[in-house]
């Protein structure tokens, strides 16, 4: 069972798609949501979820005070439970993409995001995340955070100009890492 963790929505249950989706585990999403928001990254950011599965981590952020939430994912099962999740849990300032990371990136930006949630399915290759981090730097707002949720076995993301990487935690098999803009 997937749940949003805290906020307005905290406690009430996702529903995840069938499929290749890997839901950010409640522990993980519990812990980053902790650190984000000790850092005062969430109430009131500008959010995008990228490879947004089920939209737990870009909703989890629209439960805990994101003003704008944007879930990105080009599965139609995805996309349709993102839409699912976010017209249940009430959380109208979400608005879901039905396309590629790659298309979404790769169009003209309207939108500084403050935070950007990237938790790309574990086959997607490194060089394809770097090209993809390359892309997103020009939709990024001044201080804002970036994180990487990756297989623990997987090298840190090359961070492209304008991204600094910051720190990195670890969760059992699941690493985060994040970095913010310069």
């Amino acid at each position: 069972m997937t749940r949003i963790v805290a906020g307005t929505a905290g406690g009430r249950r996702l529903t995840v798609p069938q499929g290749a989706t890997r839901p950010t585990s409640e522990r993980v999403r519990e812990a980053l949501f902790s650190r984000l928001e000790h850092q005062g990254v969430v109430d009131g950011a500008r959010v995008l979820d990228l490879y947004a599965g089920s939209g737990a981590l870009g909703l989890e952020a629209a439960s805990r005070g994101a003003v704008a939430v944007t879930l990105v994912d080009s599965a139609k099962p995805a996309a349709a439970a993102c839409r699912r999740n976010a017209a249940t849990l009430g959380l109208r300032q979400v608005e879901v993409h039905a396309t590629t990371v790659r298309s979404y990136l790769a169009g003209t930006p309207t939108t500084a995001y403050d935070l950007v949630l990237i938790d790309p399915p574990y086959d997607v290759e490194e060089e394809t995340l770097d090209e993809l981090l390359g892309l997103l730097v020009p939709w990024l707002a001044p201080g804002a955070v970036v994180v990487v949720e990756r297989s623990r076995r997987s090298p840190e993301p090359t961070w492209p100009d304008g991204l600094e990487a910051s720190d990195d935690r670890r969760y059992g098999d699941t690493t985060l890492w994040f970095a913010s803009t310069t």
